[in-house]
Parts: structure tokens; sequence; C-alpha cells
């Protein structure tokens, strides 16, 4: 089992004034102060959409899901800022309903943004598609609700399931990164198009024993987020592996060093609350 104590201590520990109020928030829903949310907010372009660190004054599609992470885990995807960088997220769909970054990214964008790159397009569509899909699920981050499934980004959700489903192999595995598989199968389960999302989940769940932490923990809160109950076999999966690897001290260990293993320990803790 978790030791979801020892994880919350951990970030008590070691976490930031931002880290400690999304801790508040993913265990009491307890809000965080104005100017702690205006402080993750800042740097968001007049359009909508944040830049990345690499990217100058341009909206990053990468970077605006990032963010988009964090003032999910304080509660504000209801706000102006969020719903902003959501209403850009869903414009900047291509018709054949994926996401790219823009050309002028191209010189300095990580090889998991980097424009014209397929396996980067596909992996920006699922965390594109997958951050929308939360977003229509609740009424504050969003216009009115539309009639079809996936809420009020239900259109754009939609055709961005379908060009995920389109790209999977018949073995359930699919052409770009490994994280492209979690956020197509939430996508997926949510436009109820199980069968496509199961295929992908028994790939994940033969890879899981390989799993690193960061890589359950972000796969397990994905899931979670959308709404699969506790006892699906995939999240008992990744929470198996979640108790596997804890740390003596609570926390977990990230792919990106020790800095970011707050982030990772915060992940598992969506997961596992």
């Amino acid at each position: 089992m978790v030791d979801l104590d020892a994880a919350i201590g951990f970030v008590m520990a070691h976490g930031d004034a931002v880290d400690r109020a999304r801790l508040s928030w993913l265990r009491a829903g307890a809000a965080p102060t104005p100017e702690l949310l205006d402080s993750v907010e800042a740097g968001e372009l007049p359009g909508g959409g944040w830049p990345a660190v690499w990217g100058d004054d341009v909206a990053s599609v990468d970077a605006t899901c990032f963010r988009l992470a964090e003032l999910d885990d304080l509660g504000a995807l209801g706000r102006p800022a969020a719903r902003r960088a959501l209403d850009w997220l869903a414009a900047r769909q291509h018709a054949d309903g994926g996401w790219e970054e823009d050309p002028a990214l191209a010189p300095a964008a990580p090889e998991w943004a980097r424009p014209g790159d397929e396996e980067a397009r596909l992996y920006l569509t699922a965390n594109a598609g997958f951050w929308l899909t939360v977003a229509g699920l609740d009424a504050r981050a969003a216009g009115p609700l539309d009639h079809r499934v996936g809420g009020a980004y239900a259109g754009v959700v939609h055709v961005a399931a379908q060009a995920l489903a389109g790209r999977l192999h018949p073995d359930g595995t699919w052409p770009s990164y490994l994280a492209t598989g979690w956020l197509s199968a939430a996508v997926l389960h949510r436009q109820e198009m199980f069968y496509e999302s199961a295929r992908i989940q028994v790939v994940l769940a033969d890879r899981m024993p390989q799993l690193s932490p960061a890589n359950a923990a972000w796969l397990a809160a994905t899931l979670c987020r959308v709404g699969m109950g506790g006892q699906h076999w995939t999240l008992v999966a990744a929470r198996r592996r979640l108790a596997e690897t804890q740390r003596s001290d609570g926390g977990w260990e990230s792919d990106d060093g020790p800095q970011f293993d707050v982030h990772t320990t915060l992940a598992a803790i969506r997961a596992c609350r």
C-alpha cells in the first residue's frame, strides 16, 4: 500500500509555497490565495496560452498543458487565465484533429514538441485532447456544455479522439512516446471508445513492471482525472507499482532530477487519494 501520510510529509518538507498549496487543494479542497494563483498564472500571453522556457514569446501547446496541470491541482481551471488558455488550445487544433507547435519554435523545441515530427504531433494531440476533455467536464472551466459526450469542448475532443484512434496499430501500440498512450487512453475512455482505450491499456499493463515512478504516477493520475474508478485494473496495477517504488522518505523519484521529486510525489498523491 502507498503510504500517503509519508508522501504528504515529503511535500510539506521539500515543497515550495505552490507545491504546498497544490497539496492542500488535493487533500482538502482548500482554495489558494489570490496572490499565489496570480503568480502561477503569470506570463500568459494576451491571446491565451503560455510560452515555454525555450520558446521566447510564442505560446506553446506543451507548456500550456503543463501549466493547466498545475492550475488543475489548485482548483483554478475555472479562472479567466485557464479559460483563455483552453480556448486558445481549442482554436489551435488542425483540421485533421491534431495539434502541433508553432513552426517558429522549431529551432529550440525539445524532441517531444518539435514541429514537423510525427511522434511529437501525436503526443501533443493526446495532451491537448486530454486537457480539453478535463475542462469539458467542468462547467466552470469552459463555456456552455455541448449536448454530445465530452462536455463543453465535445466537438474538438471528438475529432481529436478519432485522430488518436486512427494512429493505433493492430496490437494496440502507438507511434509516439510512452505518455501518449495513457493520455490517449483517457481521451478515448471519456469519448466512450472503450475498445480502443482498452487496447492501449493492455499494452500499458504489460509495461507496468518497468515503469519509472514518475510515469506510473502520471499514468494513474491521468486515468483517475477522467473518472476511472479506483478498482479499474489499470489503476490497480499502477498503484501497485507506486507502492513498490515509494522511497523511505515518502517521496518518489522524478525522471528529470531531484528538483522534480515533489512534482512526481504530488502526481502520486492525486493518483492514490
